[in-house]
């Protein structure tokens, strides 16, 4: 049975892109798996839930019922997470987007910015700070982007953190290399 399409919804031409990287990230967690068993769940399915998830900000256990169990969805979004394949994904769809305006896949410039934001009541005392000189408790976000406003990377810290401290956990998140000393080198 095929189920009403959500706005955020992958097209078939979106699933064509980022397919083969799920199917490789699959067949190694097969190989690797005491049981060797491949699970049932459609990961396109998964991934439009998670985008689904993500657009509206519902909570897990409230996902449509047309979609895999919410469960699921959280389990294959967790290890996407720890296994770094949303990064790698996010990776391939900057640079594709690069490429097709004629900019070389990595960048040659990088912008970091970053904000002190006040932290919800019930977040843990133990990862936030007070950034004493925006007279803000919380957290701070630190951003990197190339010149196009893709995401290279992005770090969350106390907001007590020096921006210095955001920099460099940015350029070890985003860069490897000669890459970084390029991009990052002082002058």
């Amino acid at each position: 049975m095929e189920r009403e399409l959500y706005p955020s919804d992958l097209s078939d031409g979106q699933w064509t892109l980022i397919e083969p990287m799920i199917t490789a990230w699959k067949q190694d967690r097969v190989a690797r798996s005491a049981t060797g068993d491949p699970g049932s769940c459609d990961l396109r399915e998964v991934v439009n839930a998670i985008f689904y998830q993500n657009r509206t900000g519902c909570q897990w256990r409230f996902l449509p019922h047309d979609f895999p169990a919410w469960s699921a969805v959280f389990y294959y979004f967790g290890l996407w997470r720890e296994d770094g394949l949303d990064q790698r994904i996010q990776e391939l769809l900057r640079c594709q987007v690069r490429e097709r305006v004629r900019r070389l896949k990595d960048p040659s410039l990088v912008i970091i910015d970053t904000q002190s934001v006040r932290a919800a009541a019930g977040v843990p005392k133990a990862t936030t700070g007070l950034d004493a000189n925006k007279k803000v408790s919380g957290r701070k976000r630190g951003l990197a982007v190339d010149v196009m406003g893709l995401v290279i990377g992005v770090v969350v810290l106390a907001a007590s953190a020096h921006d210095n401290t955001a920099g460099i956990a940015l350029r070890g998140l985003a860069f490897s290399g000669q890459a970084s000393d390029r991009l990052f080198h002082a002058t």
